[in-house]
């Protein structure tokens, strides 16, 4: 079962990272997605805070399946 975790890859807090490694897909593709909705309106850094907040850091013993 995955679980949604902050990535060890990290830019800035490893929010995008995370999110792509559970999505299976480049966490730069996640990033670029990411700016363009920051660009488009502003509710991306919003966003990123809270999920920067609310998602976990990932445990040294987690083993990704």
């Amino acid at each position: 079962m995955k679980k949604l975790y902050k990535s060890n890859y990290k830019k800035i807090s490893g929010v995008c990272g995370g999110i792509g490694e559970y999505l299976d897909i480049d966490p730069t593709i996640v990033r670029l997605i990411w700016v363009v909705f920051t660009l488009a309106g502003g509710c991306g850094i919003l966003a990123y805070i809270i999920c920067a907040i609310v998602m976990e850091d990932r445990p040294s013993d987690y083993i990704d399946m």
